[in-house]
């Protein structure tokens, strides 16, 4: 398989290619502890399961609620699902690709660039009528190390220097933007500056992202360019790389930098501003 060129992939292009490429299937969902029986019951044949809490996400905390993984166990999970480094990976989670991204972004962060995710996911496979396994995959033995981080991370002092001196969005539903109907967190409202920029509206109600076109119109919108520098955050680090994701598939392209911590981690300060 070549080098892909776009980070989307869909069910019957990656049917031609299941054999040459290593599937992780990262199903999630908020407050639920696993979503393992979904894949037990049924996942890409040959897909390694990859669990959100701890792998994905360290334990929350002072860094929020899905703070970054340790790099060692981030890179020891990968290994053990067969990740190597010279050959491509697929994430696919249920639908709407919120975990696949994160993966995907967590993938790229630490220098892995053939990676894409599975456009619709698990039920657009399905849906196609493509073959589904119930077969356990072992452990494997991937090699894959990570190497610098090839992309950029905020912290609280970098999102607050974005929303005032570039362009920072808020990938969060507009209504808890506005600061109305917070349920997830303590504290209801927006970094000052941001600008709302829902992931979910990126993606249609079966889960597939909107065309390329309709995206960078979108984004056009909102000012983006292909050399701007954008600053993407969200509840706590998920649909900010979700975010990043429709970014990409855009074909705009931009300097893209994650606030990882996100509204989670920003309200762990009682003097940092809140807007509503």
């Amino acid at each position: 398989m070549t080098r892909p060129t776009h980070p989307l992939i869909i069910p019957s292009a990656l049917a031609t290619v299941l054999d040459s490429v290593t599937l992780l299937d990262t199903r999630w969902e908020l407050g639920v502890p696993t979503r393992r029986p979904a894949y037990d019951a049924g996942h890409l044949p040959g897909a390694a399961w990859v669990e959100f809490e701890g792998v994905l996400a360290d334990a929350p905390g002072a860094g929020g609620r899905h703070p970054m993984p340790q790099r060692d166990v981030f890179a020891a999970a990968m290994r053990a699902a067969g990740v190597d480094n010279d050959r491509p990976v697929v994430v696919y989670d249920d639908g709407n690709s919120l975990a696949a991204s994160r993966c995907w972004w967590l993938l790229k962060y630490f220098g892995k660039e053939d990676v894409q995710v599975l456009d619709g996911g698990f039920a657009a496979w399905a849906a196609a009528g493509l073959p589904v396994s119930t077969d356990e995959v072992p452990p494997a033995d991937g090699d894959f190390y990570p190497t610098d981080p090839g992309a950029a991370l905020l912290d609280a002092d970098g999102a607050a220097d974005f929303a005032v001196t570039k362009l920072l969005l808020d990938a969060r539903p507009a209504d808890r933007f506005a600061g109305r109907n917070e349920t997830v967190d303590p504290i209801p409202g927006h970094i000052p500056e941001a600008v709302s920029s829902p992931s979910l509206a990126n993606v249609t109600e079966s889960g597939a992202f909107l065309p390329p076109d309709d995206l960078a119109m979108r984004f056009t919108a909102l000012g983006i360019r292909t050399d701007s520098e954008v600053g993407v955050y969200c509840g706590s680090g998920v649909q900010a790389t979700h975010l990043a994701l429709a970014l990409e598939a855009s074909g705009i392209r931009p300097r893209t930098s994650i606030y990882i911590g996100s509204w989670s981690h920003w309200i762990t300060d009682p003097e940092r501003p809140v807007e509503v």
